[in-house]
């Protein structure tokens, strides 16, 4: 299907610039929250700690395969977290010699910091809004998501995060 044909291309034309703007502040800002700027947390970090957290203790190949991308790629962004005391790598219970990453305390901890903090500045962002509106933004954005998540699917793209939701 041609988009170009599709609807408004004005209306798609800005579309496509709100969502480059969007892409440029999250990642300027990091949607650290509000507060100190220790608040702010890498992307990859914040996911994986989110997915430890969600989904519990798991090896460095279902992590990547929960997440949708390569073991290699998680074993090089979880390093840093294990340096700093947010992941802790334990043996499986089952099989001593695999190792199991698991949210530690620390990260438990900071995670919720986190999480807190961008509550705190989405809150702000949208004082104005009406709850429908919040709720109905979050559905779309969630919509959109997830196709650009199935595109990217399709086309045999691994995205950052199996879940959009996540």
């Amino acid at each position: 299907m041609d988009m170009t044909t599709v609807g408004d291309t004005g209306l798609l034309d800005t579309l496509q610039h709100e969502v480059a703007l969007f892409a440029r502040r999250a990642e300027q800002t990091r949607l650290g929250g509000v507060g100190q700027v220790r608040n702010s947390m890498d992307r990859a970090a914040y996911l994986l700690l989110n997915r430890l957290d969600k989904e519990g203790p798991m090896g460095v190949k279902a992590l990547a395969a929960s997440m949708g991308i390569d073991s290699s790629t998680v074993t090089r962004q979880v390093a840093p977290l294990v340096d700093t005391g947010l992941v802790k790598r334990t043996s499986h219970p089952e099989d001593g010699r695999a190792v199991v990453l698991q949210l530690s305390p620390r990260g438990q901890a900071r995670l919720e910091e986190v999480r807190s903090s961008r509550r705190q500045l989405m809150a702000e962002l949208t004082h104005d809004w009406q709850p429908e509106e919040r709720e109905a933004f979050c559905d779309l954005l969630t919509r959109f998501n997830s196709a650009l998540s199935s595109r990217m699917a399709a086309q045999g793209v691994p995205g950052p995060e199996a879940d959009p939701a996540s």
